[in-house]
């Protein structure tokens, strides 16, 4: 058994495969298939980093670890500073049951007096790290993802029942510039499910409304408000700066104008409706945002619904059938965990699935959704190529 320090670091060194940073930055030049792990403390990692590796200190690895990479045949190289954390993270590493750890020894510190690459992570201010503190933790995100988050747009159209969760979540987020559209003032109606108003805020427009909440939640983030509805007018100019948009709204003809803009213009849409006791959710991303995104394209809201129904058969906002008050707060919250998703490239979409939810019997349900081969927007042989003014 290992008495010092120095016997337990031999030890460990002998129960694992180390490389050196020559095999290293030819392994990375080759572009072989491999996760680089850099478990450095977050203070060093801010000094630089080399280029492709996720960071997870070597104090948070076994907690963090599974949930990053899961896949325990992948083949990981550790590296730290000077190669002995990264010698125990691969020792830990392989008594957790990952199979194909290296670790690069030395470290960071040769690596940059070698004039190896390196890169210098997103600077973020000391408050955005406390604020951001929990997104930070996650390697998922970390500094790069909390940077990427501050400088992404999204288009929010709707304040109401959807859009109060969605907007406050995302501001919370810290996504950069948010956008909202909406031309309604708020009624005392709305305040039993939008959480966004308030009773003192009676009678003043949404958009104003919305923007002193959210401007007070997160000074970070930039809100534009648009006190307008959206029309073929004017949806060209409002969607253009924007890299997503996310559908708070409750009637179809807004809804097929999002979908066309969205074809048009190459941006995903996050869909979600609620009707009565029961809400769906789903994200449209067509062909032409698909390539921007480097994913599989999937249906476009014309797809599934190639036209409106007749305004009698089709009821907005729970005026005609009621709502419960609490069913677009589920709703709206996983709009906006689909939109975190979509800006920082992370986890499963809802891209050709559609998420539907029953209150009443606590019950979600998934179902399967397919492009139309003859869609009038998004299809090969497309009929409609400027908006239809319903």
């Amino acid at each position: 058994m290992p008495t010092t320090y120095t016997d337990l670091i031999a030890s460990v060194r002998r129960e694992i495969k180390e490389i050196s940073l020559k095999e290293l930055k030819r392994r990375l030049d080759a572009k072989e298939p491999y996760v680089l792990l850099d478990v450095r403390e977050k203070d060093e990692y801010r000094a630089g980093f080399i280029p492709g590796a996720i960071s997870i200190p070597r104090g948070f690895l076994e907690i963090q670890i599974e949930g990053c990479i899961p896949d325990k045949s992948t083949k990981i190289i550790t590296f730290c500073a000077g190669g002995v954390r990264a010698a125990l993270a691969a020792k830990a590493l392989a008594e957790l049951g990952y199979t194909n750890v290296e670790a690069a020894n030395p470290g960071f510190v040769h690596w940059k007096e070698l004039g190896y690459p390196f890169e210098m992570p997103p600077q973020l201010t000391d408050v955005q790290r406390n604020r951001y503190r929990r997104h930070l933790l996650l390697p998922e995100i970390g500094e790069a993802g909390q940077s990427k988050l501050l400088k992404s747009k999204v288009l929010l159209i709707g304040v109401g029942g959807l859009g109060s969760p969605i907007s406050l979540y995302l501001a919370a987020a810290g996504v950069g510039t948010l956008g909202i559209v909406d031309a309604d003032t708020v009624d005392a109606s709305n305040l039993q499910r939008q959480l966004l108003h308030s009773t003192s805020r009676i009678g003043q427009p949404k958009v104003q409304s919305a923007q002193k909440v959210l401007s007070d939640l997160n000074p970070d983030v930039k809100i534009v408000g648009y006190n307008d509805r959206i029309t073929v007018k004017n949806v060209d100019q409002i969607v253009a700066d924007y890299e997503v948009i996310v559908d708070g709204t409750d009637n179809f003809q807004t809804r097929y104008l999002i979908n066309d803009a969205s074809v048009f213009h190459a941006k995903p849409v996050v869909h979600g409706s609620v009707f009565r006791f029961d809400g769906q959710v789903t994200t449209f991303v067509p062909e032409s945002a698909a390539k921007k995104l480097g994913i599989e394209p999937g249906p476009c809201y014309r797809c599934l619904y190639p036209e409106p129904p007749p305004p009698a058969l089709a009821p907005g906002g729970g005026k005609e059938a009621g709502l419960l008050g609490i069913l677009p707060g589920v709703i709206g919250v996983l709009e906006a965990t689909e939109t975190i998703k979509l800006l920082l490239g992370l986890g499963e979409l809802l891209v050709g699935r559609l998420l539907t939810y029953d209150s009443l019997r606590a019950k979600f349900r998934e179902l399967k959704l397919r492009r139309d081969p003859n869609c009038s927007v998004c299809g090969p042989n497309k009929t409609i190529t400027s908006y239809v003014d319903y």
